[in-house]
């Protein structure tokens, strides 16, 4: 199994707008056939000093192996979802885990 899990910060994080047009472009990334699992989402409402809640959204694949996880990176939906949507964020931060 391999994990990889991406968070996004905004460039502008108090524009709805642009915080709606990245979800929409995570949401083409579920056109990719090389997982086992994807989940979306934006910070918990959970405090507590060991969380960090900064980012504005995340991504998180379950890939059977690396090979998969390599295949992913160059699909043509992937490589098109960072062409138009790298507009949107400032920073991004990934952590890959295997089992």
């Amino acid at each position: 199994m391999f994990v990889h899990t991406v968070f996004f910060w905004l460039t502008n994080p108090g524009s709805d707008e642009d915080r709606q047009a990245l979800r929409a472009g995570l949401e083409t990334l579920k056109g990719i056939t090389h997982f086992e699992a994807l989940y979306i989402g934006k910070p918990a409402d959970t405090r507590r000093p060991v969380i960090d809640h900064s980012y504005d959204w995340s991504l998180t694949y379950v890939f059977r192996d690396k090979a998969a996880h390599d295949a992913y990176q160059v699909d043509p939906i992937h490589e098109k979802f960072v062409e138009n949507c790298s507009r949107y964020w400032q920073r991004v931060q990934v952590y890959d885990a295997v089992e």
